[in-house]
């Protein structure tokens, strides 16, 4: 019992040997592949950040306007002694631009006025901006009209007796927000980048709260679609970059390994595999009239061994040399060698032992005599042998 239980054990035991290696090395390809996947996976995301970062333009920007105005005139009018002038700078930290060159942008002023009795007799005003260069010249102009929205005295009592709780908590206030689009299609030039904007509300009566100037960009292409659809394009484009730094190292890992996805030895063999099939087909015809030539001679020499009449002897070796002259001109005509190819060194040694008179005239220039060869040796010495090497 314990003779066989022996050699089961060692088996069971080169099993498990050889199963916990698989596992392992099993275990420690997909953990290289888990890394290799989740770095492919971190340098896509990264790509697609750096081009959504350096591609994509301010979307939005908006900046306080703050307006000042002179007041050395005389003190009993009502109204101020200029209109209200502000200077507004279009860098973002004072030192990039804003607005790219060739992006559509639409530039509106959003002024905070309260429903005064002064902005109700106001009416229209006109409201103008400048935009200038880095050198101070001036590039556009622009001048647009805003008022401050109609409301009856009714709604006014109305409205302020719904909020009164509201307008008496301060929760909210008797004011509107007046918009005033100054450029609906402004677009950059390139030589002269606009770097700031001069503001001015051209009425000496107008009272406001605050203003604002926002920059509002319209995007079109690809930029329409990344800023629109912000989660599809991150989809699209991650997996975009992740495919083809998963082919580039795909094919890196069989450049490595392989030597490529087809190597230069198997390209080579397909390319000779013609020539080499040629040859080999003119080795084997090269064979099969060696070997005719030798069966005919062998059964002339059996006949000649068989024959003890003189008579019948004589007749064999006249239907012999027939047979022989025959043979050589099925194998190549007269004054004609038998083509050999060049490169077979076995085709040459056999036919050095079936033919030694054929071969000794062809190497040295036809001196074999008839009496030593079966074959007219006159009809060789007319023509030069192929060379052979070796």
């Amino acid at each position: 019992m314990g003779g066989v239980m022996g050699p089961v054990l060692l088996w069971l035991q080169d099993v498990v040997a050889v199963t916990v290696l698989r596992a392992r090395r099993t275990l420690l390809q997909a953990a290289i592949l888990l890394c290799v996947l989740v770095l492919l996976l971190w340098v896509a995301i990264f790509l697609y950040g750096s081009f959504y970062y350096s591609y994509m333009p301010t979307v939005s920007f908006t900046t306080p306007v703050h307006y000042y105005y002179r007041t050395d005139c005389d003190s009993s009018s009502s109204a101020v002694c200029s209109f209200p002038m502000a200077n507004v700078s279009l860098l973002k930290n004072g030192r990039d631009q804003v607005m790219l060159y060739g992006q559509p942008y639409r530039i509106s002023l959003e002024l905070e006025m309260p429903e005064s009795p002064a902005n109700q007799q106001l009416g229209m005003f006109m409201v103008k901006m400048s935009c200038y260069s880095k050198s101070g010249q001036t590039i556009k102009s622009v001048a647009r009209s805003a008022m401050l929205h109609y409301r009856s005295g009714l709604l006014q009592i109305l409205s302020t007796l719904f909020f009164s709780p509201l307008l008496l908590s301060g929760v909210t206030e008797q004011k509107q927000f007046v918009e005033v689009e100054l450029f609906s299609d402004h677009r950059e030039n390139f030589y002269q980048p606009t770097t700031g904007a001069v503001i001015e509300i051209q009425s000496q009566l107008v009272q406001i709260y605050g203003a604002q100037l926002r920059i509002h960009a319209h995007f079109t292409g690809i930029r329409y679609f990344l800023y629109n659809f912000p989660l599809m394009s991150a989809v699209i484009g991650v997996a975009s970059n992740f495919t083809f730094l998963s082919v580039m190292v795909l094919f890196s890992y069989l450049q490595f390994t392989w030597g490529g996805v087809w190597p230069p030895e198997q390209v080579r063999v397909r390319v000779m595999m013609g020539d080499a099939t040629r040859l080999q087909q003119r080795k084997e015809e090269a064979r099969k009239r060696i070997g005719s030539s030798s069966t005919q001679k062998k059964i002339m020499e059996t006949g000649n061994d068989i024959t003890t009449d003189p008579a019948e002897g004589a007749r064999l070796e006249s239907v012999k040399r027939k047979g022989e002259l025959e043979t050589l001109g099925t194998v190549s005509p007269v004054n004609k060698v038998p083509d050999f190819p060049q490169d077979s060194t076995t085709d040459l040694e056999s036919l050095t032992e079936r033919h030694p008179v054929l071969v000794q005239g062809l190497e040295g220039g036809g001196t074999g005599s008839e009496e030593e060869c079966s074959l007219p040796c006159t009809a060789l010495r007319q023509r030069q042998g192929p060379q052979m090497s070796s």
